[in-house]
């Protein structure tokens, strides 16, 4: 038995198979395959587009995806989210739909574009925030470059941003934010209810969540005589208590830990400095509480 699970194509599509990489499921994809292999005989993968992937899943298509929570929104549909994986295209954090205006516009707030038109990708979503304002506009679809309409094209546009960047340099500002958004795994009821498909969702879910979060830290350890082993437990912060063992040597422990690895330039001299020696800093691949 197999799991079918789509994978995203476009801009998540290069992250997501390092992020599998990294949970140790190798992927292999050719340029032109949608079909990709990997070395995880229990997966059947397809890559398509994210906007895609929700609706897919519903139909039972194929038994989850990888996709956005802004898409399973737009596609009105009825899935259940197995977990939230906060990665994108060039952050760690939550991307923002946004109603955005030129800097020199008028426009101040989503009553302001009455009979006005607005440009985005999300156009279902978009009707449906204007609808609950009461707010006549004219929504199109987008094709891409949704940023550079305003004013000349369009009055406004929804659009997604990560750091508001792209925004700035196109001489826009927001004036609202319709949703939040991140990279989810979803799944249809039917393979929820099944043993095998639920039990591998989770296994995925544990093993890419470990290696997201193993991201911020590393592992440390070091060899401490007796004599400064106080000093030195009382300098390292850790996700736990730090892991201590005797060495050969009487009289000698050696102490390790996980912290994060932003802390290691200051903690590190500290250590060499409390009578640590054979400091050792090493990435780590998961971290599954």
């Amino acid at each position: 038995m197999k799991l079918s699970l789509g994978l995203p194509k476009g801009s998540l599509e290069e992250s997501t198979i390092n992020l599998f990489r990294k949970a140790g499921i190798k992927i292999g994809k050719s340029e032109r395959s949608y079909y990709p292999t990997s070395d995880d005989c229990e997966l059947d993968l397809i890559v398509m587009r994210p906007q895609e992937i929700p609706r897919y899943v519903e139909q039972g298509i194929i038994d989850a995806g990888i996709t956005g929570q802004d898409w399973t929104a737009e596609n009105n549909v009825d899935v259940v989210e197995i977990t939230e994986l906060r990665y994108s295209k060039s952050t760690r954090r939550k991307c923002r739909w946004v109603l955005a205006v030129p800097e020199d516009s008028p426009f101040t707030k989503a009553e302001d574009l009455a009979g006005k038109r607005v440009a985005t990708e999300l156009v279902e979503t978009t009707k449906r925030y204007f609808q609950k304002k009461n707010v006549s506009v004219d929504v199109e679809f987008s094709w891409g470059a949704t940023e550079v309409k305003p004013p000349r094209l369009v009055d406004a546009i929804v659009d997604i941003t990560e750091t508001g960047s792209s925004l700035r340099a196109n001489r826009l500002k927001i004036i609202d934010t319709l949703m939040e958004t991140c990279t989810v795994i979803i799944a249809n009821h039917n393979a929820v209810k099944d043993d095998f498909k639920r039990n591998k969702l989770e296994n995925i879910k544990m093993l890419l969540q470990g290696a997201l979060d193993a991201e911020s830290f590393v592992g440390l350890k070091c060899n401490v005589e007796e004599s400064n082993l106080e000093t030195v437990i009382k300098v390292l912060p850790s996700l736990h208590n730090p892991t201590i063992s005797h060495l050969y040597e009487k009289g000698w422990f050696a102490v390790e830990t996980i912290l994060n690895a932003q802390e290691t330039k200051h903690i590190i001299p500290r250590l060499k400095r409390s009578g640590a020696s054979g400091i050792v800093e090493y990435p780590i691949s998961k971290i599954i509480p």
